[in-house]
């Protein structure tokens, strides 16, 4: 999985100015890793149990040809999808639910509450992108699995939301591999930290839809 807006708290033995420790760690953190800012908070604030929403994308590169330079980074699928399909399953899973069919050996309490589900066409990217107070392991990968089974025909929406009725049975759809799944945001009081690039998020221009041009 990767992340473009994860945030990390912690408290320090002794006083510094924030503002100059993102340009620090940013000196010693690999390529690969960046801190984008970095302010002071209240003690009690934690960057896990104060946060109100979070909200995960997964990018699916759906066409027959694979692309080298977004292998790492989207989920190619070449059979075709239906959007409405998937569209129609998704909203299944918007609500509060028991999420315990839907991930297996999913243990202590499984209600959920999925604010949003949106799943936009981008070119040859499938971006879907889903919003909760709170996850599960696993869940968005395999919510993402059971929305391509519908969208290929292997399984209709509303079998999607009868098997969600029935906690103690499994609904069996294969999990979406981690490789497409972005943290993108994190929302608390006064601050979301909800950030994207293109190809998956909006573009500099506007906010136009980005498609896959540069990426052969």
């Amino acid at each position: 999985m990767h992340a473009s807006g994860q945030v990390v708290s912690f408290s320090a033995s002794r006083p510094f100015e924030p503002e100059r420790l993102a340009v620090a760690l940013n000196a010693l953190l690999p390529r690969d890793c960046s801190v984008r800012d970095a302010t002071e908070v209240e003690s009690d604030f934690s960057a896990r149990f104060s946060a109100l929403e979070r909200t995960y994308v997964y990018a699916i590169l759906n066409r027959r040809d694979r692309s080298a330079l977004l292998a790492r980074y989207a989920y190619h699928v070449a059979r075709p999808l239906d959007l409405a399909a998937m569209r129609a399953a998704g909203a299944c899973l918007v609500g509060e639910h028991d999420f315990r069919p839907l991930i297996a050996g999913a243990a202590g309490p499984a209600v959920r509450r999925i604010v949003r589900l949106r799943i936009e066409p981008r070119g040859a990217l499938l971006r879907i992108e889903v919003a909760a107070n709170g996850f599960l392991r696993h869940m968005v990968r395999a919510a993402v699995g059971a929305l391509l089974e519908c969208g290929s025909g292997r399984r209709r929406p509303e079998q999607l939301a009868e098997g969600l009725r029935q906690p103690d049975r499994p609904i069996a759809a294969a999990t979406a591999p981690a490789h497409g799944l972005f943290l993108a945001g994190v929302r608390y009081a006064g601050y979301d930290s909800f950030a994207e690039l293109p190809p998956f998020g909006p573009s500099a221009a506007g906010g136009a839809l980005t498609g896959l041009t540069p990426f052969p």
